[in-house]
């Protein structure tokens, strides 16, 4: 017997909302059965949004994530899409490591910012 899961189900297990769920699916990254207006979902279906919400978690837009889950789905499947994740983990690790950079200069400047302020603030006889 095939276990179907309701979209109330899995926006309990993943803690998203149905607005989430539908919005993968209009994307075409998912593809519940109807019965009528009530969606089903297969394990396939709760396996692909355990995926995308990882995806999603780790940086990956819905585009990219529509790309790896098509790499799977056609030639040369598993090992394209591992190869893929793969060139695509590498490419997000590198833009975090630019974004840390940028980070890191950025608070260094509003530290030399602030001692500038407090240096003149003291010239100028304002305690702080």
């Amino acid at each position: 017997m095939n276990k179907y899961y309701t979209i109330t189900e899995l926006t309990r297990e993943f803690g998203v909302s149905t607005r989430t769920l539908r919005f993968y699916e209009d994307e075409g990254l998912i593809h519940p059965e109807r019965r009528g207006r009530t969606r089903l979902f297969r394990p396939a279906d709760r396996h692909l949004i355990k995926e995308i919400l990882r995806g999603r978690r780790i940086g990956f837009t819905i585009s990219e994530i529509r790309e790896i889950i098509q790499v799977y789905k056609d030639p040369p499947g598993e090992m394209g899409q591992l190869q893929m994740l793969m060139q695509k983990v590498v490419e997000k690790r590198e833009e975090l490591r630019q974004k840390r950079r940028d980070i890191d200069e950025t608070l260094s400047e509003l530290d030399n910012v602030e001692e500038a302020c407090l240096t003149r603030l003291a010239e100028i006889g304002v305690g702080t």
